[in-house]
């Protein structure tokens, strides 16, 4: 189950996200599915459809959990490769 206390250690493929800050503007508001990620972004599909890369550093993100509470998180605390997040955040 993901909580906000393990949401690090956990796949983050398929929550919804929202972008609330960036430091470049057109990353600003951008919300929707991941679809994908690697070390330094994700992909997020919008609901137009469009998949739109986004770094992880320089933004902080709100995930909504599968419980609908949401969490927000700075892309730099989670810049790793989603399988190696569990080993380099315990």
């Amino acid at each position: 189950m993901i909580t906000p206390q393990n949401i690090k250690l956990h796949e983050l493929i398929g929550l919804q996200v929202r972008v609330v800050e960036s430091l470049s503007l057109p990353y600003r508001k951008i919300e929707g599915r991941i679809v994908d990620e690697t070390k330094n972004t994700f992909v997020i599909e919008g609901q137009d459809g469009i998949e739109r890369r986004v770094p992880k550093r320089g933004c902080v993100f709100e995930f909504v959990l599968p419980s609908k509470r949401r969490v927000r998180l700075d892309g730099e605390t989670i810049a790793f490769r989603p399988y190696d997040r569990p080993k380099k955040l315990r």
